[in-house]
């Protein structure tokens, strides 16, 4: 350890043993800490940055799911798994421009600004 790490820890440690910490706001209160556990470590500062610059987990989920079910409809040949595929794709564009229109960001869907008010009153 280096000389300052040695003397902030002594500053920290007197400062608490006079009990300077105890009128911080949220004393005694559990932190409320990103749960990045399931994500490998070499991961959490990318995921910690994209959260901070407005873009979600479950943004980057939906998109994913959006882009796959896209890739099955096209080489779907059978016509029944092809409308539910398009159900599904239906349902996850909704969400998507959902969360995209909560955050105040573009949509990507002209038709889903003219029905938003329509839906939300309908989910409401």
């Amino acid at each position: 350890m280096d000389f300052s790490m040695v003397v902030s820890e002594d500053r920290i440690r007197r400062a608490y043993e006079k009990g300077e910490f105890e009128n911080l706001p949220g004393y005694g209160k559990p932190l409320n800490l990103d749960d990045l556990s399931a994500i490998p470590e070499e991961l959490r500062m990318a995921y910690r940055l994209l959260k901070n610059s407005g873009f979600s987990p479950e943004e980057n989920k939906l998109r994913q799911e959006v882009l796959s079910i896209e890739d099955l409809i096209r080489h779907c040949e059978e016509p029944e798994e092809k409308d539910r595929l398009s159900q599904q794709l239906g349902q996850k564009l909704l969400r998507y421009n959902s969360i995209m229109s909560k955050r105040g960001g573009k949509t990507n869907s002209t038709v889903f600004k003219n029905y938003e008010p329509k839906i939300h009153k309908k989910l409401i």
